[in-house]
């Protein structure tokens, strides 16, 4: 039986409705991935099923009994208390909070996200305050789990660390997410919010964004067959009496039926049209630093850095939060003067900043004044613009172009700061988590953009594909305290690069001399395979074939699009035999390889 679920649901604020005879059923050890424009109603889902919202029409159900733990991408104002007191989970989420069990598995979360436990919860940043939320949010261990943007303001060690919590939690998840190798990792299927819409789509993020793609080809058709069709009856129509004989009234009431059609069809919402400003090319060297170290309350942040930055190069910055990314970057653009070593900046440099913090947005004024200063016209690629229809390339309508910054989503907010950076002209790009908030669709035209940009990149990022597509070198904070190492391309060369973690030191132990004579080593194991390993590699390529087979099968009787008729219980059998069967593979070639290497 399904945990947790809506049936034909539909939420509207005023407009057209958010969700609109919705229906989709979680079970248990499900990882869904709920994807989704900025400002489709995702988190007005997670809402409904934490029940903060109530539908208008139809209803969520729940299995008797569930508990239900959420991360909301908000932070709410006045929790008082240490992290450790804010992370206890509710009591109404488990059956002792005060038992030693619950207790360990907190610390050790607490651990495993960098916090504190006795830090003051007011005292820290926001972004460490949504880290004590999501970890009571794990520590409650709850039937449902609900986590909106868990990546958000999170390092990729410690992502990666939630990503093996998560993949061990043995409830239901229902996960929102910008980050695309996040999603690849732990989703067994997506859940997609689209014009009101949910659809289910089996399979990884890859096949869904393969059929989607397909999907949005043949509707597109569709709509255009129709509006074809729609305009031909429309002519047929103005000719005039003969559409108002008898023997025509069919036809006159099926055009009727056509144009209700028409004016209830949600067009697909347009995509983002963004181009950066050029300013005049810099000159070939844009920065060279020479042995600098950098020292704020005698902590060094930055020691003996030496790298050349040239025009074109797009470099992406890599560490753990706090490690000083941000002071690297003030240090490469000359804002900051080194404690030691020098800095020479290039010639004819013009740079554009997007700052993480959004400090560049006032939040009184509206959308358009923070992007124009309240000038009704912008300059943009040698044209006058007005300002609003600068402002629709970012989906920013009339409406919302006039209305203040502090009534914007975290996604709006990230691009209108796109927006305010791609007005300037710039030669030197500087982008400190631009990702952040940003849907799968414009975060993929960002990509487009950066990897044709002809200037220069300088990319502080979390987001592990979206280095991987764009930069073309890495400077990483590794080692000691300070210690900055360089490697080309993106994050996943950097991890086939990167030198492995030195081997545990052994104390020295004074009680044993130099002198003393080493004692025989023991023999040597006889290389190569035992009877028993050898019968086992020998079987493993039949097993790989058979598994994989039944996954294309599974794969493929999911693809049917008459699939989802089937009872809840055929569906929630496959989905985990799915995942049954793609474990059982990977361990398969994980010891396929361990075999293959001791022969």
């Amino acid at each position: 039986m399904a945990l947790i679920g809506t049936h034909h649901v539909k939420v509207s604020f005023g407009g057209p409705p958010v969700l609109e005879d919705a229906a989709f059923f979680m079970d248990k050890g499900e990882r869904v991935c709920l994807v989704g424009r900025n400002g489709s109603g995702k988190s007005t889902l997670l809402r409904l099923l934490t029940g903060t919202v109530q539908p208008d029409e139809g209803e969520v159900v729940r299995s008797k009994g569930i508990t239900v733990a959420s991360l909301d991408q908000e932070v709410p104002g006045l929790i008082a208390g240490t992290v450790r007191e804010v992370a206890t989970p509710d009591p109404s989420l488990v059956h002792d909070v005060d038992s030693p069990r619950l207790a360990a598995s907190l610390e050790e979360i607490l651990a495993q996200l960098g916090l504190q436990p006795d830090q003051p919860f007011a005292e820290l940043s926001g972004g460490l305050k949504r880290r004590v939320l999501l970890a009571r949010a794990l520590a409650a261990q709850a039937d449902v789990l609900l986590l909106d943007e868990p990546t958000n303001h999170l390092d990729l060690a410690t992502i990666e660390q939630l990503e093996g919590i998560l993949k061990a939690y043995r409830g239901a998840l229902l996960f929102i997410t910008h980050d695309r190798m996040f999603v690849d990792r732990l989703a067994t299927r997506i859940l997609e919010l689209d014009r009101g819409r949910l659809t289910d789509w089996p399979g990884s993020y890859q096949i869904y964004q393969q059929r989607k793609e397909a999907a949005l080809e043949s509707e597109a058709t569709s709509n255009a067959l129709f509006d074809k069709r729609l305009a031909q009856e429309e002519v047929w129509i103005r000719q005039g009496i003969k559409a108002r004989r008898t023997r025509n009234e069919g036809r006159v009431r099926s055009l009727e039926k056509m144009r209700a059609e028409r004016r209830a069809r949600r067009e697909l919402e347009g995509r983002v049209r963004m181009r950066a400003e050029l300013a005049e090319r810099s000159g070939k060297l844009v920065v060279v630093a020479e042995e600098v170290s950098y020292a704020y309350d005698e902590v060094f942040y930055i020691q003996r850095l030496s790298t050349v930055v040239q025009r074109g190069d797009k470099i992406g910055i890599i560490g753990p939060n706090g490690c000083g990314k941000t002071t690297l970057l003030n240090l490469l653009l000359g804002r900051l003067t080194p404690a030691s070593g020098n800095i020479h900046l290039g010639t004819n440099l013009e740079v554009a900043y997007f700052d993480q913090l959004r400090a560049g947005l006032e939040e009184e004024k509206t959308v358009a004044d923070n992007v124009a200063n309240g000038r009704e016209m912008v300059s943009f690629g040698g044209q006058n613009r007005h300002i609003i229809s600068y402002l629709q390339d970012f989906l920013f309508p009339p409406a919302r172009a006039r209305s203040p910054v502090k009534i914007l989503s975290g996604g709006e907010r990230n691009r209108l700061l796109l927006a305010k950076l791609f007005l300037n002209p710039a030669n030197i790009l500087v982008m400190d988590e631009p990702t952040n908030d940003l849907d799968s669709d414009t975060l993929d035209l960002l990509e487009e953009l950066l990897a044709q940009y002809t200037g220069t990149l300088l990319l502080v990022s979390h987001d592990r594909a979206f280095l991987n597509n764009v930069v073309t070198s890495c400077l990483v904070f590794e080692g000691e305290r300070g210690e900055i190492r360089e490697y080309a391309g993106g994050y996943d060369d950097w991890l086939s690069q990167r030198p492995p973690p030195p081997a545990p030191l052994v104390e020295a132990r004074t009680a044993i001399k130099k002198s003393t004579p080493k004692p025989p080593p023991p023999p040597k194991k006889p290389a190569g395979l035992s009877f028993k390993e050898r019968r086992e590699l020998e079987q493993l390529p039949a097993r790989i074939e058979s598994l994989e087979s039944e996954q294309r099968q599974l794969h493929a009787t999911m693809a049917d699009p008459t699939y989802y008729r089937h009872p809840p219980e055929r569906l929630t059998a496959d989905q985990t035999r799915l995942g049954e069967v793609e474990e059982a593979l990977e361990e398969a070639y994980r010891r396929w390889e361990v075999l293959e290497q001791s022969l």
